[in-house]
């Protein structure tokens, strides 16, 4: 009887630690609590605080994904927006980011209208060949704002600063 009992114990305690460290859920399991395992990064999960969520903190654990180690961001020297003007009822996001100033704040970037053309973006090395490129047709303005604040490198400092103080003389 007290073998039992002492058995009893040790498989509460077991599965107590089993449930508090490392049991993960099926995919079934995950999305009938409201997470994609898929996509889901435990780097999330520690978002959920946040927004008061911390209830949920250890089922999202239970299905996260580990993240990488070093996320590396490519960037690139030079960037090139390519569209037709005859597309722009098409894409009305495109035209209202060309239009704006908002390429003005990337003096790396240009914009070339090629007739016929779907919006993609070029993005090149310094030596301007071709590195990569990105059909941006369903991007709205901020989209392609925040893409190319994250992928073009920054004009060189010295630049900027002569810049800076060009246009601020008194």
């Amino acid at each position: 009887m007290v073998n039992r009992k002492y058995f009893f114990i040790y498989f509460w305690l077991f599965y107590n630690c089993e449930l508090s460290y490392g049991l993960t859920f099926s995919t079934e399991d995950c999305w009938a609590l409201g997470f994609n395992r898929a996509n889901l990064l435990c780097s999330s999960c520690d978002q959920l605080k946040k927004y008061d969520l911390e209830m949920i903190n250890d089922h999202c654990t239970s299905c996260c994904n580990k993240d990488e180690t070093s996320p590396t961001i490519k960037r690139y020297a030079k960037a090139r927006l390519e569209v037709c003007t005859c597309k722009f009822g098409a894409y009305p996001q495109i035209q209202a980011f060309v239009k704006s100033d908002r390429p003005s704040k990337f003096p790396n970037l240009s914009i070339r209208y090629v007739r016929g053309l779907d919006p993609i973006i070029k993005l090149m090395d310094q030596d301007g060949n071709l590195q990569e490129l990105l059909a941006i047709e369903k991007w709205n303005t901020d989209s392609i704002e925040e893409f190319l604040n994250t992928h073009l490198e920054s004009p060189d400092d010295e630049d900027s600063d002569k810049e800076y103080l060009r246009t601020n003389q008194v």
